[in-house]
C-alpha cells in the first residue's frame, strides 16, 4: 500500500563509494543504518523485509497521557493503561506447577499488584524494582486491590542522545508502541528502537506519495491521503489525526479485502456454469410429507434460498447458519432430495467419525423409504464394505454419501456428483474442501456451522459466500435452564442429576480436553468415571467415551447411550458436536473455567433436543475474570448468535474460526473484524459498486486500483471461492 518515491543513496564498502541505488517502497530494510543481516533475519520473522514491510508494521498500541487512568481511578473489568514505578516483586518459583511471579505498580494514587502464571522466570528477570512502566490490562479486584493477570507492559526507559519514553509521556505527545517479540527484544529492536527505525525509513523516502484508491473513493469518504495517515499512524500530532489516519488505512485494508470477493463473486457469475436444477419432483414432496413436524420459518427460507441458488444454474457457494439444534441437517437434506430429483449424487462431509454416522443414521432413516440409497465412507471401515461403498459410488447406485475426510482421499471418484455439503465446515482446512469440491466440474457448494458468526466476521471471512441464517429453533424445544456453581455445590449437583435418572431421563458428565495437557486431562477423565461408577453413582449404568478410543468402540457406547442403556454418559469434548439424545437432559461440565465459549454453547447444546426442561451446571474450581466473563455469558442467554458476539468482544474475531479459515482477511494489519463493522460495509459497498461499473478494473482512472489488487492480493485469489 506504501509509495514508490525514488531516492538515490551511496553505499560505502571499505570507506569507498562503490555504487549508487535507487530507495523505494520494494528495498530491502537491510539498506538503512543499524540493520546488519541479524537483525534483518529478525525482522523477517515478523513480515518484514522491505521498507514498504516496515512502514505497514504498525503500532499495537500508543501511550497517552490523556487516555492514562491512575491506580486509585481503576474499575473492575475494564482494560487500561497505566504508568507507574515497580515497589515491590515477589517470584514463587518452589510449587512445581503452581510458579508465579508478582510485582506491586504504585502511583500517587494507590498501588497496582501485577500477576503472572506462564513464563514467570522471564518475567521476574525483565521486571526490575525501581522501574517505569506502563502496563496494559484488564482489570480485576479481590477484596480492596486491583490486579491485573498478564499485562502488557512497556518500559519507559531513558536513552543517550535521544528523547526517552519516559520524557515524550511527560511532555504528553502520544508514543507509538509497536508489537515486538523476545528475539526482537534480545536484538535491541524493541518498540523505541522500532520507532527510530521507522524514522530513518521516512527519512529515506516517506510512504503514500502515491495514492491507491481513486479521488472519488478519498472524497467520498472523507479519507485522509495516503501519505498523511502513514505519517500520522507512526507519529501522531494530535488525537483526531490518529483516528483519521487509522480509519484511513482501515477502509483501505478492508476495500482491498472486500475487493477481492467482489471481482470473485462477479467471475463465478460471469464465466461458470453449473448443472442447473430443473424441477422438484417427487424425492422433495415425499420428504416434507414424511416429516413429522413443521419446519419452522427459518428452516423453510433457507431451503428456499438454497433451491433458487440451484437453478440458478451458476454453481451455489452458500454458507447456512444456525444456532445448535436449529435444524440444519433437514435443510441439506431437502438439498440432497432435490439432487437425486434432478439425476445428480450428493458429497456429505463431516469432521468426526461420530457426526458422520449420526447423519447417516438420521438420512438413512428418512431417504431408504423414498427410495434413496445412501453410503457412509470412513478411514477405519473394512476393506470390502469401504471397497463395496467406492464402487457403488462411482457406478451411480449411491444417490449419496456420508463421510469424513476419507471422502477426499485418492480413489474415491463419483459417477455425477452436483452437490457437495460441508458440515461444521470451520473444522476443515481450506486445501481439504477444495480437494471436495474438486471431485466435480463446478459442484454446487453448501457450507454449514453450528458456531454462529458475528455479523461483521462473516461479512469479512465470508464476503463472497451467500449466507442463510437459521434463528428459530424447531417447535417444542425447551430454553436450557443453565447454573454456575463451584466444586464445593458438585453433591448438590450430582444430587440433581440422580433425581433425573430416577424420573426416567439420562445425562452427561464432560470432563476438558485441552492440547497442551491432554495425557493428563484424559487420565483424569478415565480416573473420575471409575470413581464416579464405583462411589458416587454404584447403583447407576455409566458410559465412558473419549477421542483415543477406536470409532466402533465410540459408536457402540453412543448406540447403548442412544438406547436408553446409559444413564450417564461420561466423557470428554468428543461428545461436543453431533449427538444427538432427546432423553438426555442434564450437563454437567467439570473445570468450566478452562472451556472456551463457543465450546460451552455447543456442549450445552447437546441437552435441551427432546420435550423436557433441561439443565446446563458449569462447575469451576478457579475463576479467573477471563473465565467469570465466560460464564457469566453462558448463564445470560442461550442464543448462539449472542454468544458468538461476546465471544469475538473476549477473544477477538480473529480467533473464532481459527487463522485457517481468515481467507482475504489472514493478512490484516490493522483493521480489526471485531470492532470495524461500520467501516466494513462502507469499504464493501465501494468496492462492489465498482466492479458492478467496471469488471476488470480496466478504466484509466482505476489504474492504480488494479495495480495495487494485484501486487497485494492475487496470489490468494485461488483460493478466495472456498470459503
Amino acid at each position: 500500500m506504501t509509495g514508490n518515491k525514488i531516492v538515490k543513496v551511496q553505499i560505502y564498502k571499505n570507506l569507498s563509494p562503490v555504487t549508487t541505488i535507487n530507495m523505494n517502497g520494494s528495498t530491502s530494510v537491510t539498506y538503512l543504518k543499524g540493520v546488519g543481516s541479524k537483525k534483518a533475519s529478525i525482522l523477517q520473522e515478523v513480515g518484514i523485509v522491505t521498507l514498504d514491510d516496515l512502514f505497514d508494521y504498525y503500532p499495537r498500541r500508543y501511550l497517552d497521557r490523556s487516555a492514562m487512568k491512575s491506580i486509585g481511578a481503576l474499575a473492575e473489568g475494564e482494560t487500561v493503561t497505566v504508568v507507574g514505578t515497580v515497589i515491590k516483586t515477589q517470584f514463587d518459583g518452589d510449587t512445581p506447577g503452581r510458579a508465579r511471579f508478582k510485582a506491586w505498580l504504585g502511583d500517587a494514587t494507590g498501588v497496582l499488584e501485577l500477576v503472572w502464571f506462564r513464563g514467570v522466570r522471564y518475567f521476574s528477570r525483565s521486571v526490575v524494582l525501581g522501574e517505569s512502566l506502563a502496563v496494559y490490562g484488564k482489570v480485576s479486584y479481590f477484596g480492596s486491590h486491583a490486579q491485573m493477570q498478564h499485562p502488557d507492559f512497556d518500559r519507559l526507559q531513558a536513552s543517550e542522545g535521544e528523547c526517552s519514553d519516559f520524557e515524550l509521556y511527560n511532555t504528553g505527545k502520544i508514543i507509538p508502541i509497536y508489537p515486538t517479540s523476545e528475539a526482537m527484544k534480545q536484538a535491541s529492536l524493541g518498540s523505541k528502537q522500532m520507532r527510530a527505525l521507522i524514522a530513518r525509513a521516512f527519512e529515506q523516502g516517506a510512504p503514500g506519495q502515491r495514492e491507491n484508491l481513486t479521488d472519488a473513493m478519498v472524497a467520498d469518504n472523507g479519507l485522509l491521503s495516503l501519505a498523511k495517515a502513514y505519517r500520522e499512524i507512526h507519529f501522531p500530532s494530535s488525537h483526531d489525526r490518529l483516528e483519521r489516519a487509522r480509519f484511513r488505512l482501515k477502509w483501505t485494508e478492508l476495500f482491498y479485502a472486500q475487493l477481492l470477493f467482489a471481482l470473485r463473486h462477479s467471475e463465478i457469475r460471469r464465466n461458470r456454469a453449473a448443472v442447473k436444477f430443473t424441477h422438484s419432483g417427487e424425492v422433495t414432496q415425499k420428504l416434507y410429507a414424511s416429516l413429522p413436524y413443521t419446519l419452522t420459518d427459518g428452516q423453510k427460507n433457507a431451503v428456499r434460498e438454497i433451491y433458487r441458488d440451484l437453478r440458478s444454474g451458476s454453481p451455489m457457494n452458500r454458507l447456512l447458519q444456525g444456532d445448535v439444534g436449529s435444524g440444519k441437517t433437514i435443510v441439506a437434506m431437502f438439498a440432497m432430495a432435490l439432487a437425486a430429483d434432478n439425476g445428480l449424487q450428493s458429497a456429505f462431509m463431516a469432521p468426526t467419525e461420530i457426526l458422520a454416522v449420526q447423519h447417516y443414521l438420521v438420512m438413512k432413516r428418512y431417504f431408504t423409504p423414498l427410495g434413496l440409497q445412501i453410503g457412509i465412507l470412513m478411514g477405519k471401515q473394512g476393506k470390502k464394505v469401504r471397497q463395496a461403498v467406492l464402487d457403488a459410488l462411482s457406478s451411480g447406485e449411491l444417490h449419496g454419501v456420508i463421510g469424513t475426510h476419507a471422502m477426499i482421499e485418492h480413489g474415491v471418484s463419483y459417477a455425477n456428483l452436483g452437490l457437495v455439503i460441508i458440515d461444521e465446515q470451520h473444522r476443515f482446512g481450506v486445501l481439504q474442501r477444495k480437494a471436495l469440491q474438486e471431485k466435480a466440474i463446478n459442484p454446487h457448494v453448501l457450507l454449514m456451522t453450528a458456531t454462529p458468526i458475528p455479523r461483521t466476521l462473516a461479512m469479512g471471512v465470508f464476503g463472497d459466500l451467500d449466507v442463510s441464517v437459521i434463528r428459530d429453533k424447531p417447535v417444542g424445544r425447551r430454553p436450557i435452564k443453565t447454573f454456575l456453581r463451584s466444586e464445593q455445590d458438585k453433591m448438590k449437583v450430582y444430587d440433581f442429576l440422580r433425581s433425573q435418572v430416577a424420573e426416567g431421563r439420562q445425562g452427561y458428565i464432560v470432563y476438558p480436553l485441552v492440547e497442551e495437557s491432554e495425557k493428563m486431562d484424559l487420565k483424569a477423565a478415565v480416573e473420575s468415571y471409575h470413581e464416579l461408577s464405583a462411589t458416587r453413582f454404584p447403583d447407576l449404568r455409566l458410559g465412558l467415551i473419549h477421542g483415543q478410543m477406536s470409532p466402533d468402540e465410540k459408536e457402540a457406547v453412543m448406540e447403548l447411550f442412544r438406547g436408553g442403556e446409559i444413564d450417564l454418559l461420561v466423557g470428554t469434548t468428543v461428545i461436543e458436536v453431533g449427538v444427538d439424545v432427546p432423553n438426555a437432559t442434564v450437563m454437567v461440565i467439570e473445570h468450566a473455567e478452562r472451556f472456551g465459549l463457543a465450546q460451552l454453547h455447543q456442549l450445552r447444546g447437546r441437552v435441551g433436543r427432546g420435550e423436557h426442561p433441561s439443565s446446563c451446571f458449569l462447575l469451576y474450581a478457579k475463576m479467573t475474570a477471563d473465565a467469570r466473563e465466560r460464564l457469566g455469558a453462558m448463564e445470560s442467554t442461550n442464543d448462539g448468535f449472542v454468544i458468538s458476539e461476546i465471544d469475538a468482544k473476549i477473544r477477538g474475531a480473529g480467533n473464532i474460526l481459527g487463522k485457517e479459515q481468515s481467507g482475504a482477511m489472514s493478512g490484516l494489519r490493522i483493521a480489526d473484524l471485531n470492532t470495524d463493522y461500520t467501516i466494513m460495509q462502507s469499504a464493501r459497498s465501494a468496492a462492489y459498486a465498482l466492479v458492478e461499473q467496471d469488471g476488470q478494473l480496466r478504466a484509466a482512472e482505476h489504474a492504480m486500483v488494479r495495480d495495487c489488487y494485484l501486487r497485494q492480493y492475487h496470489d490468494r485469489f485461488s483460493l478466495a471461492d472456498i470459503g
